[in-house]
């Protein structure tokens, strides 16, 4: 047991580098399309039920409101239904596959997690792609840095201007700095790949039905908790990591935290807010504001403090941050990994 421990630790930390030195391999088959995949199939199959219970039930209404509330219970109840047949298999069928492997072999058990720990981590892509639209703000090209800060966020970015899109960009590098990196590298130095692979099923179900819109509001709404939940500690150790990833970055440490204290909760999010109010202190900007979504404008408090004006190169000073703080999780984690050992 104590040899798998140390093996799955290695494969954590290899799978880690893997990913700092590679980034994703985009023309690989990857696991977590096939999650977004099910969870797209699931949700046809679910709506399709719901709304045929709808239907059954339309000659024994009473009224209006009552008919309302029951759809909305069901949608709330298709969702967690959803939650379950997605969460539960991401998690027991890598652990079955990886137990077999281990099984066969140590080093086949190690080679396929480390494989799936640098699919899981997301760290190299991130800086990769939001490293894009700062070159393409540079270059004076604001409907190409429009297209690919696109790519990385959820809000309209067709009307952004060119400061919108350079703290839209810092703002998705220092959220995924928890939801891309540090918390899936917690879920995996906890419990090896089939934990990760568990993250990465309530991460990916947030992202495609935690929307507060008409259509997703009730049906997304345990998706969306249970993505609070799981994220409620890794967003503040992450945060807590990043103030000293400051001084070593050669950022405002002392802003950063001061700023962590009065704005970490200016989110709708109990989670969102904690690595921005960071990151937007060390940067001495200031993030967040109003938002577009599918048309509709969203009212949000501001983060930070507007000491000076954003500038394109704060999006890698931020994936800089994140490395340096993701570097933190993974030495805290293998330290205390060690230590559990030791006792």
């Amino acid at each position: 047991m104590t040899e798998l421990f140390l093996i799955s630790t290695g494969a954590c930390a290899a799978g880690f580098l893997f990913d700092f030195f590679f980034g994703d391999p985009v023309w690989l088959w990857h696991p977590v399309r096939v999650i977004g995949s099910a969870i797209t199939r699931a949700e046809r199959l679910l709506r399709g039920w719901s709304e045929e219970k709808e239907h059954q039930g339309k000659d024994v209404r009473a009224e209006a409101e009552k008919s309302v509330m029951r759809r909305r219970r069901r949608e709330i109840a298709a969702g967690g239904v959803l939650w379950a047949c997605i969460a539960v298999p991401s998690f027991l069928i890598p652990l079955g596959l990886l137990a077999l492997a281990y099984h066969i072999h140590p080093a086949l058990g190690f080679v396929l997690e480390t494989f799936w720990c640098y699919q899981i981590l997301a760290a190299r892509s991130l800086c990769t792609e939001s490293g894009k639209v700062c070159d393409r703000l540079k270059e004076g090209d604001l409907p190409g840095a429009r297209r690919a800060v696109s790519m990385i966020v959820g809000r309209d970015t067709e009307n952004l201007t060119a400061e919108g899109v350079t703290k839209a960009a810092i703002e998705t590098v220092a959220e995924n700095t928890s939801d891309g990196v540090t918390a899936p590298l917690m879920f995996l130095l906890a419990g090896g790949a089939p934990l990760g692979f568990f993250y990465k099923a309530v991460n990916t179900m947030d992202s495609m039905l935690g929307y507060k819109n008409e259509k997703y509001l009730y049906f997304g709404r345990i998706p969306a908790k249970m993505d609070d939940f799981f994220n409620y500690i890794p967003s503040r150790l992450t945060a807590w990591l990043m103030i000293p990833a400051c001084l070593l970055c050669g950022m405002d440490a002392e802003n950063a935290w001061r700023i962590w204290r009065r704005d970490s909760r200016k989110h709708a999010s109990p989670n969102s807010a904690q690595t921005e109010a960071v990151c937007a202190g060390a940067l001495r900007v200031r993030l967040a504001g109003d938002a577009y979504y599918f048309g509709k404008r969203y009212e949000k408090e501001y983060i930070g403090d507007d000491i000076r004006p954003v500038e394109p190169e704060d999006i890698r000073r931020a994936g800089r941050l994140m490395y340096v703080t993701s570097v933190l999780m993974l030495a805290a984690g293998v330290l205390i990994k060690c230590a559990v050992l030791l006792l």
